[in-house]
Order: structure tokens, then sequence, then C-alpha cells
């Protein structure tokens, strides 16, 4: 399906609470006037594939996209990318910074945190050379008392651990770097398994990320479930979610 329809098909019913079927056939026959009532429900099932239209009753829809996250990558960012990549070509890691989440947030975080995750391998490794090549406070898989007594401590703490193979990472191209960041799908799930280190985004701060990235933002739960399961967390984030944002695991659950 053209992409310029869908564009208008967002356009003519975002704001509208609801939308039956009847209505949407009549949009799609200003551009296919010959359009078969089967080919018009193969166009329901891709919408529905691409997360663009919901069903919320029989026969009756609403606009649901929501536009991919992009995060602004600080210049912390992009030193760290730049370094790694000219030393490290072909490893796979994955950057991204607690300064994002204040989007998110109740209480905004003042203090900066980036998190450097890269294959097992390689993680001392890209440890030594960082702490050698840039001014920053660099912490290997830090433990509790770390995390606790010197991470608190640093102007821009900077965590380097192992990376989760297969965990979900996307590239974004600055003007000299490609820099593989951690998705939002990867940064729920983490913020959750990694309470420690994440203390200060957990009880009722977890909830409200939770809510305000699904409000905004468009997830592949397939994605986000998968890596949950790879860190095992997969049934307590679901038994989080229920408990917390029921609604929304039920809508994941019945589309």
């Amino acid at each position: 399906m053209p992409k310029i329809i869908e564009n208008k098909l967002i356009e003519a019913f975002k704001e509208r609470s609801s939308f039956d079927r009847d209505e949407l056939f009549q949009f799609y026959l200003d551009f296919e006037p010959d359009l078969k009532e089967s080919t018009f429900s193969w166009r329901i099932y891709d919408l529905k594939k691409k997360d663009i239209i919901k069903t919320i009753g029989r026969g009756l829809y609403v606009i649901s996209y929501k536009p991919k996250y992009r995060p602004v990558l600080s210049d912390s960012v992009l030193k760290i990318a730049s370094k790694t990549n000219e030393r490290f070509e072909e490893i796979q890691y994955a950057i991204w910074e607690n300064q994002w989440l204040n989007e998110f947030t109740q209480h905004q975080v003042s203090n900066q945190m980036i998190v450097v995750e890269v294959e097992k391998e390689f993680t001392e490794s890209l440890y030594y050379y960082l702490n050698d090549s840039l001014k920053m406070d660099f912490f290997l898989n830090p433990d509790d008392k770390e995390i606790e007594f010197y991470i608190s401590e640093s102007a821009v703490p900077v965590v380097i651990k192992r990376l989760v193979t297969r965990a979900p990472i996307s590239k974004l191209k600055d003007k000299k770097n490609v820099v593989p960041v951690a998705t939002l799908e990867k940064i729920m799930v983490d913020l959750f398994a990694d309470e420690n280190l994440y203390h200060f985004y957990q009880g009722s701060e977890l909830i409200n990320i939770y809510e305000k990235i699904l409000e905004r933002y468009s997830i592949n739960f397939t994605k986000f479930f998968s890596y949950a399961k790879r860190r095992k967390k997969e049934q307590e984030i679901k038994q989080f979610m229920n408990n917390h944002i029921p609604n929304i695991l039920e809508d994941i659950i019945n589309d």
C-alpha cells in the first residue's frame, strides 16, 4: 500500500474517536474506485499489522499509529561511539543515556549516566581503551557498592557491561558515525531487570515511564517480550504491567 495513502488515512481519521468499516471502505474508493471487498479485507489486515489502525469493536476502528522513537545524541555519546567505531569496527554494541528518560519521568534527573553494552569478549578491552582515550569516569560491570558510592558521585559516569545476545538495537546516523543505540523496547526491559543500577527509576517512576512510552511511541511488543524472555523477566514484566497498566496489556494480548 503506498505510504502516501496511509498518511492521508491517518490525517483523515486521527481526530476521530472511532470510525467504521464502511467509512474506511469509502475512503479507499477515492483512490481505488474498483476496489473489491476481498482486496479491502487485505487492506484492513495490512493496516492492523503495521499498527496504523486498531479494532475497538465489531467493525469499529481507531487510529493507533505512533511515531518511532529517535533520541537526541549528546556530545558525550557521540565521542564514545566515535572512539568505539575507530577501534572496534566489527563488534556488536549499544549505547544510551539516562537523559533520554526525562521525557517520560515525573522527576527530572540532572546527572547524566551513559551505558555502553558490548559483546562479552570485548567488555574489558573496550573499558581499558575508552578509559585511556577519554576523560570520563568509566565503570566496568559495577557492583552494588560501586553503584551506591562511586557512580552516584560521578559527574558523567559511563557504565560498560555485557550486551545480551539478540538485544533490540537500532542504528542512528550522525554526520561522521553510525551509532548503535538501545531501543525503547530494550530500555524498558533493562530498567525493570537491572533495578540496582537504575534504582532511581523504580516504583511509581517506572510505572510512569512505561505509561508515557506506550502512550507516545510505537513499540514492537514481539521484540519487547522476546528480549524480556532472554533476560528471564518476561513473566515478571507481564505481571507488573497487569498490576499497574492492565488496559495496555489487554490491548496487546487482544490485538
